[in-house]
């Protein structure tokens, strides 16, 4: 399937070009799930945050972050993005 540049339109007419949800940077997420109460379409999960190497916590220690789990069903709204202080999302359009 070859996607062309999606483009909407708002109430008023004016064009509007959704950009989807791509990545979650582990490093940035805290795991507030802000993101994930405003996405009504079940794009996000919470994970285990990804450590490289040796981890000093110990596993108990139960950091978790977002991740992008059903991509697919994005609707490029960025109302994760919106919620997020962290500025963790990426977004890009198709």
């Amino acid at each position: 399937m070859t996607l062309t540049k999606v483009v909407g339109y708002t109430r008023g007419g004016a064009e509007w070009t959704p950009r989807f949800l791509d990545s979650i940077d582990p490093d940035k997420c805290i795991g507030c799930g802000r993101c994930y109460k405003v996405c009504g379409r079940d794009v996000l999960e919470l994970i285990e945050k990804p450590f490289e190497g040796d981890d000093d916590y110990g596993d108990d220690m139960g950091n978790k972050v977002m991740s992008v789990a059903n991509p697919d069903d994005c609707t490029g709204c960025e109302a994760c993005n919106h919620t997020c202080t962290k500025r963790a999302h990426l977004h890009v359009e198709l």
